[in-house]
């Protein structure tokens, strides 16, 4: 499989403390992979050092064969990695269908002064971008008849869609999803597990998910990276972790592993 993303020897420090220490990592094209670990295991902080909200304190990180340590967010986005909050970050008051729109606005090409003055050109690229919106909600589940609706207004299950279609429709090439079924009940679960597969196997966008449920997490990934106190753990085949003696004392549970939770 060709490699997507590397991290290497990436550390994260605030102040006296680490965060992230020399975390080894990569990921392949079409894959789905799972960054487990307690809380405080520093994912979170991972996810943001490769989507530019942070700026490694050491190591480098590689996407797709460049080097993308301390870019900014939007020209991180720009190269092909998008993703979703583990608190739902949408714009309440606009629409459905205009939250999808603002995913989309690193794809599109006009400047100011043409958004002003209207020319064919950007008309027709923003009738394209609709276009693609509505297309992107069909994609995700959520269906055309909930385009106007407000996004504070749909279920919590259907934002948590809703985010997940304001990422992809910037086209992306890497999908990261943070803790992407927290608060859902299993049925919302087992759907929005289907649909992260439905992206991988249908869009062709690799996926890299931090998730606390285990049924979740080791179900859905091809390979499974656990973090604890900032440093990387385990990793390997869902299954192999899952019986890592540090994975169980660490995070699992001797129960969990037990039942194959």
């Amino acid at each position: 499989m060709t490699l997507l993303l590397k991290a290497d020897r990436v550390t994260k420090k605030f102040g006296g403390l680490t965060a992230v220490n020399r975390v080894d990592f990569e990921i392949e094209k079409g894959m789905i992979a799972g960054l487990i670990g307690p809380n405080g295991a520093g994912k979170t902080t991972f996810f943001n050092n490769i989507t530019g909200l942070y700026t490694p304190t050491e190591g480098q990180i590689y996407f797709d064969g460049q080097v993308i340590t301390g870019l900014k967010p939007h020209l991180i986005q720009k190269r092909g990695i998008s993703r979703t909050f583990q608190n739902i970050r949408l714009f309440g008051q606009l629409s459905a269908l205009e939250n999808v729109l603002v995913g989309e606005h690193v794809r599109l090409h006009g400047s100011i002064l043409e958004a002003f003055f209207r020319p064919p050109r950007v008309m027709a690229e923003e009738k394209m971008a609709r276009e693609r919106a509505l297309d992107v909600l069909d994609f995700v589940g959520l269906g055309r008849k909930i385009a106007d609706q407000a996004a504070r207004n749909l279920p919590y299950g259907s934002q948590r869609r809703l985010e997940i279609a304001r990422a992809l429709a910037s086209d992306p090439k890497l999908l990261l999803l943070d803790e992407p079924t927290a608060g859902m009940n299993p049925q919302e679960k087992r759907e929005l597990t289907d649909l992260v597969r439905h992206v991988r196997d249908n869009m062709g966008v690799t996926v890299l998910l931090i998730e606390h449920d285990m049924k979740v997490v080791m179900g859905i990934s091809d390979r499974v990276t656990v973090l604890d106190h900032g440093e990387k753990i385990a990793e390997g085949l869902p299954q192999v972790v899952q019986k890592n003696p540090q994975v169980i004392e660490a995070y699992l549970g001797t129960g969990a592993a037990a039942e194959g939770a």
